[in-house]
C-alpha cells in the first residue's frame, strides 16, 4: 500500500498545492477543509493528472475553529485511509490587526483557529498513531514565531505558541515513535494576506510545497522554507531592528 497524508486547510493556499505536490509522488491523499466544494474540485483536478487517475483522496469537511469536532472528522478520514504515515496540522489564517484598536474579536479569532484550532488537530494525529505504534505529525507555523511584526501581533503570538506546542509534544511523544517536523515558511504568495508583493523573498505556493514535502519525506525535525535565504537570516531574525518593518508598510 503506498503512503498516505491527511492534510487539514487543504482547499487553497499552501494546504492546496501541498495536496497537489503529494499526489505527484503518489502518496494517497486525506484531504479536510471548510470549503467542500473546493475539496471536490481539487479531488477532480488531481485525478486528471498523469498517474493519479485511481489515486485514493478521501475528502471532508472540517472546520478546526470547532474543536469538539476535529477529533471525529479526522478518525473517519484516517479509517477511510486504513494507514495514515503522515498528518499536516496546516489549517490557518492570517489578518492586519491592530493592538487597542476594537479588532479584540479579530485576534480572538486568529487564536482560535491557528493555537486551539492546530492543538485539536495535534491530538488527533497523536491519538490515532499512538494506536497505530507510530507516525509523523507536521506542523505549518511560521518565520513569524520568531520576530515580531507590527499589524501582526496576534499572528505572530499564535506561531510561536504553536511552534513551542510542536517542540514540547515532540519530546513528550518520541518514546511512542511519533515524529515531529515544524514548517517555518517565509513569505508565501497565497489569498491569506493582500498585497504580498511588497514582501522579501517571496515564492509561489508551489515552490514552497516542494521544499516542504521534501522536508517531511527526509524526517527533519526543522524545515525553513524557502531555504534561502531564510536559513541564514533565521539566527538573525529575533534580534531584527524594529525599524526595518518601516519599509514594508
Amino acid at each position: 500500500m503506498s503512503k498516505s497524508v491527511v492534510i487539514t486547510g487543504a482547499s487553497s493556499g499552501i494546504g492546496k498545492a501541498l495536496a497537489l505536490e503529494f499526489a505527484k509522488r503518489g502518496y494517497r491523499l486525506g484531504l479536510a477543509a471548510r470549503r467542500f466544494d473546493k475539496l471536490e474540485a481539487l479531488r477532480a483536478e488531481i485525478n486528471s493528472m498523469p498517474g493519479c487517475i485511481n489515486l485514493q483522496i478521501e475528502i471532508i469537511e472540517l472546520d478546526v475553529n470547532e474543536t469538539d469536532k476535529v477529533g471525529p472528522a479526522l478518525r473517519t478520514l484516517f479509517n477511510d485511509l486504513k494507514k495514515v504515515d503522515v498528518v499536516i496540522v496546516n489549517a490557518g489564517v492570517n489578518k492586519l490587526t491592530g493592538v487597542g484598536k476594537g479588532q479584540l474579536a479579530d485576534e480572538l479569532g486568529l487564536m482560535q483557529t491557528n493555537l486551539l484550532g492546530a492543538i485539536a488537530t495535534v491530538n488527533a494525529a497523536v491519538e490515532w498513531f499512538k494506536q497505530a505504534g507510530g507516525g509523523h505529525v507536521v506542523g505549518i507555523s511560521s518565520l513569524a514565531s520568531l520576530t515580531p511584526i507590527p499589524k501582526q501581533a496576534a499572528y505572530c503570538a499564535t506561531k510561536a505558541g504553536f511552534s513551542m506546542y510542536l517542540d514540547a509534544a515532540a519530546i513528550e511523544l518520541k518514546k511512542y515513535k511519533i515524529n515531529f517536523t515544524k514548517i517555518l515558511p517565509g513569505f508565501v504568495k497565497t489569498d491569506i494576506v493582500d498585497d504580498m508583493d511588497k514582501f522579501p523573498f517571496l515564492v509561489s505556493a508551489e515552490k514552497a510545497a516542494k521544499e516542504m514535502a521534501n522536508h517531511i519525506e527526509k524526517g527533519h525535525s526543522l524545515g525553513v522554507v524557502p531555504g534561502y535565504p531564510w536559513k541564514l537570516l533565521k539566527p538573525l531574525l529575533a534580534n531584527m531592528p524594529t525599524g526595518v518593518w518601516r519599509y514594508m508598510k
